[in-house]
């Protein structure tokens, strides 16, 4: 059986400074987090993609909300519905917790299977993860534009003699502002409590 390769990937220098600095000191006491590890960085552009319901949906049709952005793909066997399931637990456990805050956060996933991730297929994923969870996806070469505006990066596998293949992509879970602006990747690798936590630094 065919398995999914990870791409490799690293955050800067700077930025792995900067999320290392926020949260607790060591006696465990809350610190003031600072600024955002991600602001100021060129993550993020205006688009326009096929929703999960057939209609268009546009990156400024959640102006004003807080947004959790994740690129993967329905199909994916491992990876895509463990980051997933893990951010949506997180916002869940948020939404519990801070239910006002929790309902600005609009989380949104990028499909870049186009070939097999239609609108019913996405549909499915989403609604088993989060209620409003909004699934969406593109032609490949609108794709590859988005990808690379939101810092990301994607590409097909070997095609299986069964005709299924695997998506090489990368597994960033952003958290973007009210404006759009990226304020920081989410701990999807810690669990859902740790998502919860950094949900919670930097919602207002």
């Amino acid at each position: 059986m065919a398995h999914r390769k990870a791409l490799s990937f690293a955050l800067p220098a700077p930025l792995l400074l900067l999320v290392a600095l926020t949260g607790c000191d060591s006696a465990g006491t809350a610190v003031d987090p600072g600024e955002p590890p991600l602001k100021g960085a060129a993550i993020g552009a205006p688009f326009e993609l096929t929703g999960e319901t057939g209609e268009t949906v546009r990156w400024s049709d959640f102006d004003g909300q807080y947004r959790i952005l994740y690129f993967g793909y329905a199909y994916c066997p491992d990876i895509c519905p463990t980051d997933v399931q893990r951010a949506m637990a997180g916002l869940k456990r948020f939404e519990d917790d801070s239910p006002e805050r929790g309902a600005q956060v609009q989380p949104l996933f990028i499909s870049v299977d186009p070939e097999r991730d239609t609108p019913e297929v996405l549909r499915e994923f989403t609604d088993s993860f989060h209620p409003r969870l909004i699934g969406m996806t593109g032609e490949t070469d609108v794709l590859k534009q988005v990808a690379s505006d939101f810092g990301t990066t994607f590409s097909k596998g070997e095609v299986q003699p069964g005709g299924g293949y695997l998506m090489d992509h990368l597994g960033y879970t952003y958290l973007f502002g009210p404006t759009g602006d990226p304020l920081a990747i989410l701990p999807t690798d810690l669990g859902p409590e740790a998502v919860a936590e950094e949900l919670d630094k930097w919602v207002r």
